[in-house]
């Protein structure tokens, strides 16, 4: 099932949150795949200009999906697809500012969505948050016919929204809409900060030599899905007809406890200071995750491929050819001293850290 890669050869793709970590390989690799215009727009509040791949395909916007001049001057590249990763993530940062949440999360999507109606796009793929949707209570492994109601964050609640302003953008003006809903992403690109997810934040203490928080036992688990495999879904849901109207799970099938990443961690880069704990944050509800790719499958082709040892090494690698932005760029870590910046950038989820 190549076809789906062959597809983006002379496309104009608008990608927002493009500078993250999910956003700039993609970008990347829609780049690579032929695209006449990869066009980002993110606002670098919690995204780097040096992550934004260096290619003459790529056109970079700074700007914002609340900001009616930034979407006026995107969507005047005439975008056939888009991919909306921009969000204000995640939990705790939700909790902190509720309606700054709602702001970008709620109101970003819908007037995204509306731009993206009136220009007629071929595909609009959006990015939820399979920890979000699901709730507390869902068995597992989680699958896309359960939904809950019963959110305990901002974040989960937004998420949420967003989903169902596509749907009725897909049912009222027949827009090809995908949803897809991604677990615990890691990889390449994302920088560690205050709001981020706990393996770059893991690998960065790690490598400063520090001890590894872990809020809880340490035997809560996580579906930590590398963002490779998150990229190859997102390509896939822009392309097939299977995928428009549908919403479908993007994990790794595997559950991984927190213990265990921490002494993954500390093991591949020789980190003696061990692993801390913390009380559980009031918002992490889920003592597990683990997600079913069986509908992605059947529809899209979707299969996770890499191992969660060899995304790690992935990643550590990234942090050690990239350690001096990182080290600048570090938000509110031990052996940094930035200033807590913003939030917004493509949308992944916070794990137990």
């Amino acid at each position: 099932m190549t076809d789906y890669l062959d597809s983006y050869k002379g496309k104009r793709v608008l990608v927002t949150g493009g500078a993250g970590a999910i956003g700039s390989n993609l970008c990347k690799a829609l780049a690579d795949l032929g695209a006449e215009l990869v066009i980002i727009l993110d606002n670098l509040e919690a995204s780097y200009k040096w992550n934004i791949p260096s290619h003459p395909a790529v056109l970079f916007v700074n700007g914002d999906v609340t900001d009616e001049t930034s979407l006026k001057r995107v969507f005047n590249e005439s975008p056939t697809h888009i991919y909306h990763l921009a969000a204000f993530f995640a939990n705790q940062n939700s909790v902190d500012y509720p309606e700054r949440d709602l702001h970008v999360n709620g109101l970003g999507t819908l007037k995204l969505l509306e731009y993206a109606s009136i220009a007629s796009v071929e595909r609009f793929v959006y990015a939820s948050s399979g920890c979000s949707i699901y709730g507390s209570e869902a068995p597992l492994p989680l699958r896309e016919e359960y939904v809950s109601t019963h959110l305990t964050s901002p974040y989960q609640i937004t998420k949420m929204l967003g989903e169902l302003y596509c749907n009725f953008f897909s049912h009222h003006h027949g827009m090809k809409v995908a949803i897809t809903r991604f677990f615990n992403s890691y990889g390449p690109g994302e920088v560690p900060g205050q709001y981020r997810n706990v393996i770059p934040n893991f690998v960065y203490w790690a490598m400063k030599g520090h001890p590894l928080p872990i809020t809880g036992t340490g035997e809560e688990t996580r579906d930590f899905t590398y963002v490779g495999d998150l990229v190859d879904g997102l390509l896939r849901a822009g392309y097939y007809e299977e995928a428009i109207g549908e919403a479908v799970n993007l994990a790794s099938e595997r559950e991984i406890s927190i213990g265990h990443l921490a002494e993954v961690i500390n093991a591949s880069v020789g980190n003696q200071a061990g692993i801390r704990y913390a009380p559980r944050r009031r918002w992490d509800t889920k003592s597990r995750l683990l997600a079913s790719v069986d509908k992605a499958r059947k529809l899209i082709g979707y299969q996770p491929r890499t191992s969660f040892e060899d995304g790690i090494e992935s990643t550590i690698q990234w942090f050690r050819e990239n350690r001096e932005d990182i080290d600048r760029d570090a938000s509110f870590l031990p052996g940094t001293s930035s200033a807590v910046r913003g939030q917004v950038t493509a949308t992944r989820e916070e794990s137990p850290s």
